[in-house]
């Protein structure tokens, strides 16, 4: 099981946060994340790893002020040490920058390119923290089911960009096809002598071939 909080921002955007509950889990987490999924942690303590969920074509830059003091709470509140202080570091960074080597021990991540890596101080916040727990859920997550889902939704967009840009080939094709042909009238018209039965036999094989594709 996982902890679940589906919390709205003050734009109604909605998100989903996830929350290991020990290092296994944490491991789980790590392996079966998402593109925009971003992690949050306190910095040097131990304490959870969270895991935010944004929506597809979003980036830390946007994420909502109010979501980011959620995460960096919930974190704070989950660790011994953390949240027997009155701040602690907090660092959050794309999920694709973090790092696992095979000399890590479960839980333990590292980071690609630090530069991507934000860090921000907080203090305690009970109205937030209260207002998150109101949001809690705990279910069974299928992570490896989410992720395979969404791989094959991305595998079916693909599929659906490929056949478009395929389709707006062949539409310039006919239409480049249909002005040499307005071009040859003119020249019929201004001299019937240019005319002969090879005028418009011009396709190269290359339009011909994307062309049939689509008969």
């Amino acid at each position: 099981q996982w902890y679940q909080r589906r919390v709205r921002v003050v734009d109604n955007r909605e998100y989903m946060i996830y929350m290991g509950r020990d290092k296994m889990e944490n491991e789980d987490l790590l392996r079966w994340g998402f593109p925009e999924d971003v992690w949050f942690h306190v910095d040097k303590l131990s304490s959870a790893h969270v895991y935010l969920r944004l929506n597809k074509g979003e980036g830390v830059a946007d994420i909502p002020k109010e979501l980011v003091d959620q995460c960096c709470q919930l974190v704070k509140a989950n660790s011994i040490q953390g949240c027997k202080l009155a701040n602690v570091d907090v660092v959050y960074t794309p999920y694709p920058n973090l790092k696992k080597t095979g000399d890590m021990v479960a839980g333990q991540v590292g980071f690609h390119k630090n530069k991507k890596v934000v860090k921000i101080n907080i203090e305690k916040n009970n109205e937030v923290w209260k207002k998150l727990e109101k949001t809690r859920e705990e279910r069974e997550v299928d992570l490896k089911e989410e992720r395979d889902r969404r791989e094959r939704e991305d595998q079916e967009e693909l599929k659906k960009q490929k056949k478009l840009q395929r389709e707006m080939e062949r539409l310039q094709i006919e239409k480049d096809r249909k002005e040499r042909e307005m071009k040859s009238y003119k020249l019929m018209d201004a001299d019937p002598e240019l005319c002969t039965s090879n005028q418009f036999d011009n396709e190269s094989d290359a339009e011909r071939e994307l062309v049939d594709d689509f008969m």
